[in-house]
Formats: C-alpha cells, sequence, structure tokens
C-alpha cells in the first residue's frame, strides 16, 4: 500500500494508465538502448537513442510530483520550486480542495512508517500510483517515472508522439497487461478505460455482467464473473462499431 487514501483512483484509471505505459514502453524501445532527459524550462522529455542520436523521441512533459527518500516525502510539482504552473497539473490541486482529499491539496506528503520495509520499492510503486492519478483527473497520458539520482523519483506527465489508444491496441495488450496487473475493481477500471480513451460504452445488462466498448477500430465485450473480474474478452476487429 503506497498512499491509502490515494488508492481509489489510482485503482479506477490502473487499466487505462497501463495500457498507455505499454505504448510508450513500446515506442521508446524501437530506440533501442537509449537515455532520457528533462528540460524543465522548455517543458520537454526526451528519449534518444544511444547509437544514433538524430533518432529520438521529444514528449511536451509536466513535472507532476518528486518523491525522496531523503526528506521521506512527496511533493507536488504545483508547490515545487521547480514545478511550474502548469494549469493541468493544479488540477489535482483543485481536485483535493473540491472532494477534501487533502493528499491532493497540501504541497508534501510524508512517507508513512511502512515504506521503510522496502523504500525503493515504495517510492516506485507511489510513482506509479501518482502517474495514473494525474492521468484519472487531467485526462492526459502517459506518464514517465523517472529515477533523478538518490533514490529519488520525479513522475512526469507526456503528451508523447504515440497514437491514441484504440480498441483494437487495447484488445492485443490485454492479455498480457491483465496476467501482470491486479484491479480491485474490474467493472470500474473497464468503465474509467472507456472513458479516458474516448471509447463508446455500455453494460450488457442491468446486472453489469458485462460491457460492450468500441471505437473505428472494432468492438470489444468485456465479460464478469460473480467476483466482478473480468472473466473473458470477446472483440471485432477491423470494423467500425457502435456501442
Amino acid at each position: 500500500m503506497t498512499f491509502p487514501a490515494l488508492a481509489p483512483l489510482a485503482d479506477r484509471a490502473a487499466l487505462f494508465a497501463a495500457l498507455r505505459q505499454d505504448q510508450l514502453v513500446a515506442a521508446t524501445a524501437a530506440l533501442g538502448e537509449h537515455r532520457w532527459d528533462a528540460d524543465l524550462a522548455a517543458g520537454t522529455l526526451t528519449f534518444t537513442s544511444e547509437a544514433d542520436a538524430t533518432r529520438r523521441l521529444v514528449a511536451r512533459a509536466s513535472l507532476v510530483a518528486t518523491i525522496a527518500p531523503g526528506p521521506r516525502s512527496l511533493m507536488w510539482a504545483w508547490a515545487h520550486p521547480q514545478g511550474g504552473a502548469d494549469p493541468s497539473i493544479a488540477t489535482l490541486r483543485d481536485y483535493g480542495t473540491t472532494y477534501s482529499l487533502t493528499e491532493l491539496s497540501q504541497p508534501e506528503l510524508p512517507f508513512p512508517a511502512e515504506a521503510d520495509a522496502d523504500l525503493d520499492g515504495w517510492i516506485a510503486g507511489a510513482a506509479h500510483q501518482v502517474g495514473a492519478i494525474a492521468e484519472e483527473i487531467t485526462g492526459r497520458s502517459p506518464y514517465y517515472s523517472a529515477p533523478v539520482g538518490s533514490g529519488t523519483r520525479a513522475v512526469f506527465l507526456l503528451d508523447a508522439p504515440i497514437g491514441p489508444l484504440t480498441v483494437a491496441d487495447a484488445v492485443t495488450a490485454l492479455p498480457r497487461i491483465l496476467s501482470e496487473l491486479s484491479l480491485s475493481d474490474a467493472r470500474s477500471s473497464v468503465w474509467d478505460l472507456a472513458r479516458l480513451a474516448g471509447w463508446s460504452m455500455q453494460w450488457t445488462d442491468e446486472s453489469y455482467s458485462g460491457a460492450v466498448v468500441s471505437d473505428a477500430s472494432g468492438s470489444a465485450t468485456f465479460r464478469f464473473d460473480e467476483y466482478a473480474r473480468i472473466s473473458g474478452i470477446e472483440s471485432q476487429l477491423g470494423q467500425t462499431a457502435q456501442a
């Protein structure tokens, strides 16, 4: 567990965030061995091939938060000296104020005592939680969790030159993604996946035993078992389908 009060937001966005991370990983892997460089003044994050510096992926980047073992705290970018005044990141603070979620509206969060058991692993997990929350609230994606030295991680929200997430993309990646991802509420995650990806969606019945999502690439039906877990996915791809 990272920050318990933030878990519901991160859990809801978990499926969409994992699929978008998968797309970013594929795009950067195409560069081969590569490095990343952030230019906070320019608001960019650049991935550059080590073998050929002319091959690069440049994304508009907004700092979301830094998570540091030294002060044992997370600092939100809207309160960070180098965070700038990105309006989309300020929406996290505004969301916290509106819904009385102090973990988003206070500038800095101390680590819980349980972080000591595996500090590096806890920081990595907190970075992924923060990235998913940023996607959930702002609608931007993907995020990038960057090690910046001395165990500190910086979380960036990117506008990267990768294609939008389609139903066809998701259907191809989901068997692998779901084998590595534990969803606390699969129905909510599927609903949020459709919302954030801009797909159409409708429930198959009043008991919410299935959900049909669609876009121009095709459609997919998610089936849920009696424990509300995803039990199967049926797809019709290569044709326009409307839910």
